[in-house]
């Protein structure tokens, strides 16, 4: 009987010691945003609901009302998680999933934060 007990426990402590990388797919949110950027004028606008000249004409003004890179994580990837969070209607854990960022990096790209 204590033999299992401390199998189970084992089991479980080995999820805590043993991380497997969540985040694996090759194209990192700021790629893939780079890609609508550079890419077919259609795709930014298919995902992100904004052509590249309103895309870059909000980089600007937010860069204007003083916003800049946070330390691990650019403008332009901070307003298209926004844009796409808004277009979507999407729940913070599937767009974390699509720009491979941790839940709270992308909760602090919400409207309040872009607009105040």
């Amino acid at each position: 009987m204590t033999m299992s007990v401390v199998a189970a426990a084992m089991e479980v402590a080995k999820g805590l010691y043993d991380k497997e990388p969540y985040h694996t797919s090759l194209l990192s949110g700021h790629a893939w945003v780079l890609e609508l950027r550079n890419g077919h004028p259609n795709c930014i606008r298919c995902e992100l609901c904004v052509t590249h000249h309103v895309f870059n004409l909000l980089l600007s003004n937010l860069c204007g009302m003083g916003y800049k890179d946070s330390k691990h994580v650019t403008l332009e990837e901070q307003l298209a998680i926004f844009l796409y969070t808004c277009v979507t209607g999407l729940s913070i854990r599937h767009v974390r999933e699509r720009f491979q960022r941790a839940n709270d990096t992308i909760a602090k790209c919400d409207m309040n934060r872009v607009l105040h």
